[in-house]
């Protein structure tokens, strides 16, 4: 009798633990089909394909959310949190993204043109030629991040920090640089710096200035030589 009581409160048990799960699941269903709102919680969402342009979406958590595809233009993001989230083709052109949070996310040819990226952090994120024309990057963290063929022409670069990040092939011709610039240990190869003026560029070595591209207005740190390879050809 004791056994068959035993048994029974452990049957019991396990289907209220089964019950809770299946609870939080449908919570968490409930969540990604809530309407866009300042702090909204779509993390771990399907929302590829939207339209959700001039829309507030301040503060909102789309951490490990699927955004493939999907119009942001002109909205509020301050503060959002994106991390590992997946923005294939994701348009943010004219956004307001300050103090947002891009780690280890996937960006491959996401737009960013535009937009204020002021205190954004990007670290360990996949931005493989994705558009960050005239946008605003002041205190931007792209440590460890990978930004081959990324295009920063005409950008606004305050205390950005490239630490370690790979930018072979990035584009930052037209870029206005001040403050502290952090180059330590980036991959530079043909990066374009046709134009630019670099006096406020860190970390940069003779060796990152030979393998990357510039011409006779590229402005270089003291200590820096032009490469004797520049200028660079179109087709490189």
């Amino acid at each position: 009798m004791t056994n068959r009581f035993n048994c029974s409160r452990k049957l019991l048990a396990a289907s209220a633990v089964l019950g809770a799960v299946g609870l939080v699941a449908l919570d968490a269903h409930a969540a990604c089909s809530s309407n866009p709102a300042p702090g909204v919680d779509w993390s771990d969402c399907r929302k590829r394909n939207l339209i959700l342009s001039d829309t507030d979406l301040s503060g909102a958590n789309m951490s490990g959310s699927e955004l493939i595809s999907t119009d942001l233009r002109h909205t509020n993001l301050n503060g959002a949190n994106l991390e590992r989230a997946d923005l294939l083709r994701t348009v943010f052109h004219g956004s307001t993204l300050v103090g947002a949070d891009f780690t280890k996310a996937a960006g491959y040819r996401a737009d960013f043109s535009n937009t204020d990226l002021t205190d954004a952090n990007f670290e360990k994120s996949e931005m493989q030629r994705t558009d960050f024309t005239a946008a605003t990057l002041v205190n931007a963290n792209f440590s460890k991040a990978s930004l081959g063929r990324a295009r920063f022409n005409d950008a606004k670069m305050e205390n950005v920090d490239f630490d370690f990040s790979i930018l072979a092939r990035a584009d930052f011709r037209g870029a206005a640089m001040s403050g502290s610039i952090n180059f330590s240990n980036a991959f530079v190869y043909l990066a374009r710096f046709e134009g630019v003026d670099l006096t406020n560029a860190e970390g940069l070595a003779q060796s990152q200035i030979d393998m990357s591209c510039g011409d006779a207005k590229t402005v270089l740190p003291n200590g820096l030589d032009p490469s004797s390879t520049w200028p660079c050809s179109d087709d490189d």
